[in-house]
């Protein structure tokens, strides 16, 4: 006799969240983009519906779905699993529990009348699904010994972090976020891109506690690079980071990446992703540069109403005049606009 499975929907209790993270926690599929603080970062700081879905079974959750409905007039609607997220998907205990709840969330995209459904997979679930061949990302595992893990790096890039060392660079876990939004947010607008609002930060910092870490890298007191970092069972994910116009000179960015490393192993940190990139990137050419090997991304789609995959990304051509202005605005300003764009780029 199949199993009986009942799909539901995440609500406000708290009871229901910790009975959510205990199965994530638990489950090898799950990341820390599954877990439930997501819920009310993304409704606070962008105000966008949510959908966490979940596949219950004798009373215990055999699946969980989380999914954000990003509607824009400029990029479209969709439903994406996670948006704002690397990775997402269907965390599941069985296949008949992931069946049950993809076949929700499918009539979930039908219900709100999206253009397509975003699945973000880190490994493959549907084949039949149009995907996207776009992203990677990369992980290695850790030694406990912080001299393997250097020998580990090609030799050019330890010379590269030597110099960071030699140039009198030390990091802080920061508890200022004054300092790192005004460095991620020069880094992005360097980049053409709008920059989340700086309560957007406050929100993952407030809802994921001691999860989420800022390390500083300072010289001589002064921060020349920054990164917002996720702590998840036995891995670490430098998420968001970026430095000043001095940190290039200083190697200060190779370094931050070295001292994060080493602090995350004396945390008993097993595994480090260095997180998604595009393929043929200076993101991934500098992750290379590390040693670390490129892992495709799955990125599945039901196309509801569109008939073909939206290709909102920096290098799609039509983008490049407004990448190229962008990167011309006064630092103020791309903060102060920012945010009521890169609130619909989830």
């Amino acid at each position: 006799m199949s199993q009986v499975y009942r799909i539901k929907s995440l609500g406000d209790d708290p009871f229901e969240k910790e009975r959510w993270d205990a199965f994530v926690e638990r489950c090898p599929e799950a990341t820390f983009f599954h877990k439930a603080g997501w819920k009310d970062v993304i409704g606070q700081s962008f105000g966008h519906s949510t959908y966490y879905l979940y596949a219950e079974a004798s009373g215990n959750i055999e699946a969980v779905l989380p999914l954000g409905h990003i509607k824009s007039r400029l990029f479209g609607n969709a439903l994406i699993s996670a948006p704002f997220c690397v990775y997402g998907g269907i965390a599941a205990a069985s296949r008949p529990a992931r069946d049950a709840l993809d076949e929700a969330a499918s009539k979930l995209a039908r219900d709100v009348s999206v253009d397509y459904l975003e699945m973000r997979n880190r490994t493959e679930c549907i084949p039949e699904r149009p995907r996207k061949h776009l992203y990677v990302t990369f992980r290695r595992k850790l030694d406990r010994d912080h001299d393997v893990n250097f020998k580990a790096i090609p030799r050019k890039q330890r010379a590269v972090i030597r110099k960071g060392i030699d140039s009198g660079l030390y990091g802080v876990i920061d508890p200022d976020l004054d300092r790192f939004y005004r460095i991620y947010a020069e880094s992005v607008r360097n980049l053409g891109t709008p920059v989340f609002s700086k309560s957007y930060f406050q929100a993952l910092r407030e809802i994921f506690g001691e999860s989420c870490e800022i390390l500083t890298i300072e010289r001589k007191g002064i921060a020349v690079s920054s990164v917002m970092s996720f702590y998840f069972r036995d891995e670490v994910l430098p998420y968001y980071g970026g430095g000043t116009a001095g940190a290039r000179e200083l190697k200060s960015n190779d370094f931050m990446y070295w001292d994060l490393m080493n602090r995350a192993v004396s945390r008993g940190v097993k595994v480090f992703d260095y997180g998604r990139s595009k393929q043929g990137t200076g993101s991934y050419r500098f992750k290379t540069h590390w040693g670390f090997e490129p892992e495709p991304l799955h990125y599945e789609f039901d196309l509801v109403k569109s008939g073909q995959i939206p290709d909102i990304n920096p290098l799609n051509p039509k983008y490049r005049i407004f990448i190229g202005l962008w990167r011309k605005l006064p630092l103020p300003v791309s903060m102060l606009l920012g945010p009521w764009i890169s609130r619909n780029l989830g």
